[in-house]
């Protein structure tokens, strides 16, 4: 367990943050554990999966757009699946090469494998033959968060 899930008080997901920022929270009581794991324990605390925030934080902005684009999120997103191949990712592929002017977006990149990503090299997937099994999409803060 890597990531510890922080909800808010109205138990809509937040962000992810590491299993010792969430028992930091826990300690100075700005939030508490909504779901743990059974027989584990840090300290006097059990490990927590989920925190929920003690108060409600206003998220308005949230819902102004979607998350910022990331690498890790672009892996997030496609549960690290490579859109050509099937197999695990660990690489992010632009689909216009940047060197085309493809930009870091969400709808403009796809996580693929090496060898995929070696293969398509600075092509669009139709000039290198490797059509994607899914197309990209803008996702939301649940969908981020809630992995």
């Amino acid at each position: 367990m890597d990531a510890v899930l922080v909800i808010n008080a109205d138990l809509g997901p937040l962000h992810r943050v590491t299993v010792q920022h969430a028992v930091r929270m826990l300690c100075r009581r700005v939030a508490e554990i909504h779901e743990a794991e059974p027989d584990r324990v840090i300290g006097v605390f059990p490990m927590p999966r989920v925190v929920r925030l003690v108060r409600f934080v206003v998220t308005r902005w949230r819902f102004n757009s979607g998350p910022a684009w990331s690498r890790a999120g672009v892996l997030r997103r496609d549960d690290r699946c490579c859109a050509y191949c099937g197999g695990s990712a660990s690489t992010i592929d632009h689909i216009l090469p940047r060197s085309r002017g493809g930009r870091n977006t969400w709808r403009n990149t796809t996580a693929a494998c090496y060898a995929c990503n070696q293969r398509k090299g600075d092509r669009t997937p139709a000039e290198a033959g490797m059509p994607l099994r899914r197309e990209p999409v803008n996702p939301g803060w649940g969908a981020l968060a809630g992995r």
